[in-house]
């Protein structure tokens, strides 16, 4: 009895043509006669035609990728500089008591932020009267010293949100716990999230805040943000 015969599949003929490299250039006729449906219309194409669309159609994916890069590198650039400007007011502040006010502000200026606030604790005796040293309680502490890295996402009635000046306008927001340590926000090190910082390491906390319920996103990098809570946290260390 004789075996039945095994339909040729697409599959057999396309591994056929990838381990034939020189079947059409034995049968080139045939490369003229192959048509394909244009993806720009209803019309016939040659193999030649179709594979120039293709190519075409690669070229411009990578265009695309390429001005993304270019664009991500200029947006890169500008938020480089800013931050540049902004660290320059920090250092060119002579009176201590005045950083507060000049990060605030310059954030405001620097970072096109609607509304910012900040408040220092743990401060020299010298300071304690100052405004960035009132209304703290001990919720907003521990708040903070839960935060291993900013907060950024919708306004979930923080209490800190109520040191701004407008608080009801605050959609989206980002906290900013400030420390004395080095440690960078952004590390490779897993973070226990149970983890809270030492009360002697804790020295306040950054609000930024915005209308647009889009500005702060759970998403968003938080690298920027990190910069500076650490450049901030290192100025104000001043404070102590």
């Amino acid at each position: 009895m004789s075996n039945p015969i095994t339909p040729i599949t697409e599959d057999d003929i396309a591994n056929f043509l990838v381990n034939t490299p020189d079947f059409f250039e034995r049968h080139a006729a045939l490369l003229s006669t192959v048509r394909f449906v244009s993806p720009h219309g209803q019309r016939a194409v040659s193999l030649q035609e179709r594979q120039a669309d293709m190519l075409r159609e690669k070229i411009r994916a990578l265009e695309h990728r390429m001005m993304d890069m270019i664009r991500n590198g200029s947006d890169n650039a500008v938020l480089s500089d800013r931050l540049h400007r902004w660290s320059q007011s920090l250092l060119n502040t002579q009176q201590p008591g005045n950083l507060p006010h000049v990060i605030v502000d310059e954030i405001q200026h620097h970072f096109m932020v609607p509304q910012v606030a900040i408040r220092v604790w743990n401060v020299d005796q010298a300071y304690e009267i100052e405004p960035f040293t009132q209304g703290v309680t001990d919720e907003v502490k521990a708040f903070a010293a839960g935060l291993r890295a900013p907060y950024c996402g919708a306004n979930a009635e923080f209490e800190a949100v109520n040191w701004l000046t407008h608080p009801h306008e605050a959609q989206s927001v980002a906290l900013l716990a400030l420390r004395s340590t080095n440690t960078p926000w952004s590390t490779d090190v897993p973070i226990d999230p149970e983890a809270k910082l030492p009360d002697h390491e804790l020295m306040g906390l950054l609000v930024l805040a915005s209308p647009d319920p889009q500005r702060f996103q759970t998403s968003m990098g938080t690298d920027l943000l990190g910069r500076i809570g650490d450049l901030a946290s290192a100025a104000l260390t001043r404070l102590r």
